[in-house]
């Protein structure tokens, strides 16, 4: 079999890293000539993490899709962390996976059973969130990409949106962020293997365990933080509305990232994201490795989820018995001339 370290050799970045920045997303999505359909309850138009299309008077389908380069060498890790991250916009919607196509590129030359890795990594995980993997569509390219498009269902009051928070409601985040950073790193041979350990740990685990949880308390909103880092999502999730506040001594993350972000080991999609976040967050009074891990694009992160101040700190005791380095890291509070208070 070909070498598994030829798996990343010719990808120029890796997992949500290679996302198209939030800025120039928006961009190109403004204006489109769409059809109306007023069974859409969420569409692109919220920048939200899903579609949801109302299918009766009770029942609504999540849809999304998601698939990027490989960030590790092993073939059916990435598959395991392609899928997770695929499945976890249906969970930030409220929503609960039914079934799954695979999403395959995948080079002429190189040896098909790391392909078959892959899938296996990508079933493993689709096979644990209690969906069906119904199939999928798959392409020549000039460099390996997986992910899956996915189908959930969800109760029509039961969705949660982005964009929706509440005043005076808590944000409590499940992973802790850095993943960017140290895959970054290990890209260059500067991560060392417990680091890399604890990032591959955090981006295999599905986000179903919190957000099942999540299901028995009053949320105001939800999201999972990505590609465009943890800011740019709390700025998706303010909207027009509302400011919100985070605690940076609450914020978690892995002491590793922090350490490499402070070496100037960064990414140019954290570079991205600070660019999108000018004149909407002030971060100047943080230190610089700090201010890149909120900005640092996590693969398969968190939840990012509002819930009552009351309810928090049992949300929060609940989460962390899967996820326990889940943190209540800020508020929801009325808009102020900073979208973003750090």
């Amino acid at each position: 079999m070909q070498k598994l370290t030829s798996l990343m050799d010719n990808c120029t970045s890796g997992g949500c890293g290679a996302k198209i920045g939030a800025g120039e997303l928006s961009e190109l999505l403004s204006g489109l000539n769409v059809f109306y359909d007023e069974n859409l309850l969420v569409g692109f138009d919220s920048s939200d993490d899903a579609a949801v299309y109302k299918i009766d008077e009770k029942n609504s389908i999540v849809t999304t899709a998601d698939f990027f380069p490989p960030m590790v060498n092993d073939p059916k890790t990435f598959g395991r962390i392609a899928a997770v991250n695929a499945l976890s916009d249906v969970y930030a919607m409220g929503g609960k996976p039914i079934t799954a196509l695979n999403l395959v590129c995948f080079p002429q030359t190189m040896d098909l059973s790391v392909l078959r890795e892959i899938l296996a990594g990508g079933a493993e995980k689709v096979a644990e969130a209690s969906a069906v993997l119904a199939g999928g569509h798959s392409i020549y390219d000039k460099e390996p990409k997986y992910g899956l498009a996915v189908t959930g269902i969800v109760k029509n009051d039961s969705v949660i949106r982005n964009n929706t928070p509440q005043v005076g409601h808590k944000l409590i985040l499940t992973k802790p962020l850095g993943t960017g950073i140290i895959m970054a790193a290990f890209r260059v041979d500067e991560a060392d293997d417990a680091a890399v350990s604890k990032a591959v740990a955090s981006m295999e685990r599905l986000n179903r365990y919190a957000a099942e949880k999540m299901h028995s308390f009053d949320v105001s909103a939800c999201t999972d933080v990505t590609g465009f880092g943890l800011l740019a999502h709390a700025l998706e999730m303010a909207g027009d509305n509302v400011s919100i506040k985070l605690h940076a001594g609450e914020i978690p993350y892995f002491t590793e990232a922090f350490e490499y972000a402070s070496d100037f080991l960064i990414t140019a999609a954290g570079q991205r994201n600070r660019n999108h976040l000018h004149g909407k967050a002030n971060v100047n009074n943080l230190p610089f490795a700090l201010q890149e891990l909120i900005f640092d694009p996590q693969t398969s992160g968190g939840l990012l989820i509002c819930v009552t101040p009351e309810q928090s700190g049992d949300l929060l005791s609940a989460i962390q018995t899967d996820d326990p380095a889940a943190k209540i890291i800020g508020e929801i509070i009325q808009r102020e001339s900073d979208v973003i208070l750090v």
